[in-house]
């Protein structure tokens, strides 16, 4: 039962959530490429690892931060688990990532490097700066490079694909940042969304969103498909009473669930849009 609970405990440590999520879009992006099935599991895997050793070193970097904040529901927190083991764990899965990446490829294992790099870097220390935003536009963005990569003959993801990508990444970190905007500014985490408030940073969200659903609109060429009609009008409905919750947000009031739930919508119309469009997410 000890092991269960180890195991179970170092899960909730991971991120579970984003991890999850990012391995879905993950295989997604694997299915609508075309990747045969084995190089499918082994780049979601690979992914998974890679998400896996985000969120630990995440948790392990910021367990001084969090005890402080008294966050119950980390593990770290609760003397759950040590610091050291959850750094170590974090290496491990850095070097499944690379290992499962390096048997797709060497451009693939590079790739790998600049996803789990981009993750690494921000939990260090990136996200107290001006720049915050950098590292999930490129952790994002390589995404498709990954998958695309990753088929028997490697060919690089299309341009407007990999511009959605580094879009939703904007949307997420700021989307991410909401909860937690005063804490971290009364911890001296000052990156563009403590510096912004939340109320810039709700209506960046919503904005980035339908500009990357543009992106994924216009970008395959050709003809425009139901789904992507559906998806651009989901994002502008979206982006308009997602302003306007926002915007009646008071100075000290958190984000709602709603707004939190309306960006989750908007980034899946994204993901769906890109998805629909095939083998013309290959360049």
């Amino acid at each position: 039962m000890r092991g269960i609970g180890l195991v179970r405990n170092l899960f909730l440590a991971t991120h579970p959530g984003p991890s999850l999520a990012v391995t879905a879009v993950t295989i997604v992006l694997a299915v609508t490429a075309g990747l045969p099935l084995d190089r499918l599991v082994l780049v979601a895997l690979a992914m998974l690892a890679n998400q896996f050793s985000i969120g630990l070193s995440n948790d392990w970097r910021d367990s001084a931060r969090d005890t402080r904040a008294a966050r119950g529901d980390k593990p770290l927190v609760t003397g759950l688990l040590s610091p050291t083991l959850v750094r170590n764990v974090a290496f491990v899965c850095v070097v499944i990532s690379l290992g499962l990446s390096a048997w797709l490829g060497p451009w693939v294992l590079l790739a790998q490097v600049a996803g789990i790099a981009s993750g690494w870097i921000y939990n260090l220390g990136a996200k107290a700066t001006v720049f915050s935003f950098v590292p999930y536009v490129v952790g994002f963005g390589i995404l498709p490079v990954i998958v695309s990569l990753s088929s028997g003959t490697p060919v690089l993801a299309a341009p407007w694909v990999i511009a959605v990508a580094a879009v939703l990444g904007v949307a997420a970190h700021f989307a991410n940042a909401l909860p937690d905007i005063e804490h971290d500014r009364s911890e001296g985490i000052l990156g563009l969304p403590q510096r912004l408030g939340a109320r810039a940073s709700g209506v960046i969200t919503y904005i980035v969103l339908l500009f990357g659903a543009t992106i994924a609109f216009f970008g395959p060429g050709g003809a425009i498909s139901v789904a992507q009609w559906i998806g651009l009008g989901v994002n502008v409905l979206i982006a308009v009473v997602g302003v306007w919750l926002v915007v009646r947000w008071s100075p000290n009031q958190p984000p709602t669930r709603l707004a939190f739930q309306l960006i989750m919508v908007a980034a899946l119309a994204n993901v769906v849009m890109i998805a629909v469009a095939g083998t013309k997410i290959l360049a």
